[in-house]
């Protein structure tokens, strides 16, 4: 969502700038540290990176250690049961992060996260009218 809003996404920026208002409104936004690297990655510059991010008041959130294994294990159940490679470990750093520290988790991917962080609340802004 937030590669949305930085990117100016025609499709899914409006809905994932007002859903990330609203949560702001709501209470707090936290970013994982794999998620503040992904965003990084789409800036010239980390600092600019930073900067987008602190103006939109996300604070910074590494994993810990349980989260970090609890995503080790999902991945593990995941391709037991015959997932693909094409979900890479980053996804379930993000969803075991999510559940671990936060009330919710904010992405258009809702059935991955659903299925495999069933605790989670997911909220998508491609499902709002």
């Amino acid at each position: 969502m937030l590669i949305d809003v930085f990117a100016a996404d025609p499709k899914f920026g409006p809905r994932s700038r007002d859903t990330l208002r609203t949560c702001l409104v709501e209470g707090g936004l936290v970013a994982s540290d794999v998620v503040w690297a992904e965003v990084t990655a789409g800036f010239p510059k980390a600092t600019a990176a930073h900067d987008a991010l602190v103006r939109l008041g996300i604070g910074f959130s590494a994993l810990d250690a349980g989260a970090a294994e609890a995503a080790g294990a999902t991945w593990r159940q995941y391709r037991a049961r015959g997932g693909k490679r094409d979900r890479v470990i980053a996804d379930f750093l993000v969803g075991a992060h999510a559940a671990s520290v936060a009330d919710r988790l904010l992405t258009r991917d809702r059935g991955f996260y659903r299925m495999y962080f069933g605790a989670l609340t997911v909220l998508d802004p491609t499902a709002r009218a």
